[in-house]
Parts: structure tokens; sequence; C-alpha cells
């Protein structure tokens, strides 16, 4: 099965994922600067989130640069993915709209943690069809950055419930983890 469609569809997702949250930032009715605070916390949330969503797009645009061909598994798996991205701009809204309250950031915690269960379940099946001698098997062999962001998320969702804000940090550590574009795979494709 060609993976051309595949790529079309998690890129119209990924942007209409963008499109709502922008959407969800109501302009306030006053007509001045202070009238602007209150939409701090949900702003913040949105870049948060803008980064996260970015971050997944780049990375599902390198990881299916190496795929030569996709199965229903595969499919299957990147809508799972899909599913679990589509639901960043409620947790999004939720953390904006309750300043970054315990049980809205520790939900936001958990989206993101199956985000990254969904990404690692379609890599591990595009490995499966294409074998241990793939690119993207070589490129991941020893996911480090992975380990580290399931870590984080792991500890930030309970960490809610003590300080919102230290799980707040452990998100932003690990946007900053990824936001530099991860080069595995195109170090695994320059020695080809």
């Amino acid at each position: 099965m060609n993976k051309s469609r595949l790529e079309a569809f998690s890129d119209g997702v990924l942007a209409i994922i963008i499109t709502i949250m922008i959407l969800e930032i109501k302009a306030p009715e006053d007509d001045s600067f202070e009238s602007l605070q209150h939409l701090i916390p949900v702003f913040l949330s949105y870049v948060l989130s803008f980064v996260y969503v970015g971050i997944y797009w780049n990375n599902h645009h390198h990881m299916f640069q190496v795929v030569k061909k996709v199965s229903g598994s595969i499919l299957w798996s990147n809508l799972f993915l899909l599913f679990w991205l589509s639901l960043i701009p409620f947790a999004t809204s939720w953390i904006g709209e309750h300043q970054f309250s315990a049980v809205p950031m520790s939900v936001y915690g958990f989206v993101l943690l199956m985000c990254a269960v969904s990404y690692i379940i379609l890599q591990n099946k595009i490995i499966k069809l294409e074998g241990n001698d793939s690119v993207l098997h070589r490129a991941v062999n020893s996911d480090t950055k992975g380990k580290i962001s399931m870590a984080c998320y792991i500890s930030a969702i309970p960490l809610a419930f003590v300080s919102p804000w230290i799980s707040g940090l452990l998100y932003i550590a690990v946007a900053l983890i990824w936001v530099i574009p991860d080069s595995r795979i195109e170090k695994q494709l320059n020695k080809l």
C-alpha cells in the first residue's frame, strides 16, 4: 500500500488540530491591554501545545521519509496516534482556562503520554513490517530521548497534584528535548 495517502491525511488532521487550538482563544470584549491579562495562561498553553503538535508533525514526517510501504496495522496505528493528538486542543483549552490547575495538568500529561505511547506503537509496527535491518530500526534502536520523555510524563501526571508548576516544567523540558530536530533518521540515511 502506498504511504502518500496516510501522510496527506495525517498532515490534514494535524493542521485541523492547530486550527482548533487557535480558535479556542477568544478575543476579549474590552479593547484594553489589561483585558488581555486573563488570556496569558490560555496563550501560554497554546504555545506549548503548538510546539508539541509541531514536534509530532516533524518527527512523523521524518519517520515516513524512510518508510517504503504501509500495512493495515500501520494505518490503524497511525489513526491511534491521530486520536490522541486530536485530544490536545481539549487538554490545552482546559489547562489554559483553569490556569494550570492540578486535574487539567494531569489530564494534559496523560494525553501527552498517550501521544508518545501511540507514536512508539506506530514506530514499532513500521519496524515490524520493514525489518530489523531497516533504516528506522537502526535510527531508533536506543531511544534515549523517548525513554526520558516517557519518564517525565509518568512523573508529571501525579506531580500535578503536588505542584502543577513542576508538571508544567517537565512538559516544557520534554518539548525542549524534542524541539531540536531529531537527526537520527537523517544520520542513517547519510550512511546509505
